[in-house]
């Protein structure tokens, strides 16, 4: 029995069948539409209560240089930097104590991060301000000698009061930096002939700048916030200029805004210092750092420059 095929359909002429196109249908997320409606509703909300209140918003333009302000910014920076510069190397030093074999220097530590960090710092400004009932005078020899209200002026009382208490803080920062270094690391330099302060210098501390470096910058910003306190011991800083500057005025929660629009551009400022230094410190334990914000500007720039298909 024989089989006529047809030449002209037959299966070898006819192409084999791919496989079908797979069609993606993106899940719709209605719950993220809902809560984005939400937020900017509320957001609005706010926005239009402010709006309608009783508030001078021009009188925030007219002081937001004035030579007060400006002179206050500028004794609020200038607290901020010393502060964390002595809380920066006390913190260190008690570090470095706390973690010491001798159990007098680790007990005096664990003794001085116990108290300050167990006490309001604004409690401690106001110590310091008042000391003069407990000594009358300061007497260091003849290199100074003066009254106790005289020698503990706002200034050094802010000084004292923001930079022992962050010292406190930042000795339990730099003692997880230290600690998050291998003892190998230290054990290798030893079997090197490196002393043990050669060591820290050289080896520990540097590795353990990585682990220090985020909290350090966190306090930064706190302490530039936390300078407000300062104004209880008369210590003219912004917040009490912008506070003083209400009351002549008559603009008292309009200076607020303002002292707050000054604080979060100055917080700005620091987070962006931040971001930098962490990565200047993150180059030895990452192949490749991610980009930075004005890296991935200039990549959108430069591929929404090029033509669909091919290269600019």
């Amino acid at each position: 029995m024989t089989v006529d095929i047809d030449k002209t359909t037959g299966p070898a002429d006819t192409p084999p069948a791919g496989p079908e196109a797979i069609k993606a249908i993106p899940v719709r997320h209605y719950g993220r539409y809902v809560s984005a409606v939400v937020a900017l509703a509320l957001l609005g909300g706010v926005i239009y209560a402010f709006s309608q209140g009783r508030i001078n918003w021009g009188a925030i333009p007219d002081y937001f240089f004035d030579d007060r302000v400006l002179s206050g910014v500028g004794k609020t920076l200038l607290l901020t930097v010393l502060a964390m510069a002595i809380g920066i190397f006390g913190g260190i030093l008690l570090a470095v104590m706390r973690l010491s074999k001798n159990p007098v220097t680790s007990s005096i530590a664990w003794f001085y991060i116990w108290f300050f960090r167990g006490t309001p710092v604004l409690v401690q400004l106001v110590v310091w301000f008042n000391l003069g009932l407990v000594f009358e005078y300061i007497n260091l020899g003849p290199v100074y000698r003066d009254e106790w209200s005289d020698f503990m002026t706002p200034f050094l009382t802010a000084l004292l009061g923001l930079g022992l208490n962050e010292a406190a803080y930042m000795a339990e920062i730099c003692r997880a930096g230290l600690l998050a270094v291998d003892e190998g690391q230290t054990e290798a330099a030893h079997a090197l002939g490196m002393s043990h302060s050669k060591t820290l210098r050289r080896i520990v501390i540097p590795q353990a700048m990585r682990v220090i470096v985020p909290p350090t910058g966190n306090e930064v910003i706190n302490m530039l916030k936390t300078t407000s306190l300062v104004s209880v011991v008369q210590y003219s800083e912004l917040f009490r200029v912008a506070q003083d500057i209400g009351q002549t005025s008559g603009a008292p929660a309009e200076m607020l805004f303002l002292a707050a629009a000054w604080y979060l551009l100055l917080t700005s400022v620091f987070s962006v210092g931040q971001y930098y230094l962490e990565r200047y410190y993150a180059r030895g334990s990452s192949r490749s750092l991610p980009p930075t914000p004005l890296q991935k500007i200039k990549a959108n720039m430069l591929s929404l420059g090029r033509p669909k298909g091919g290269m600019a």
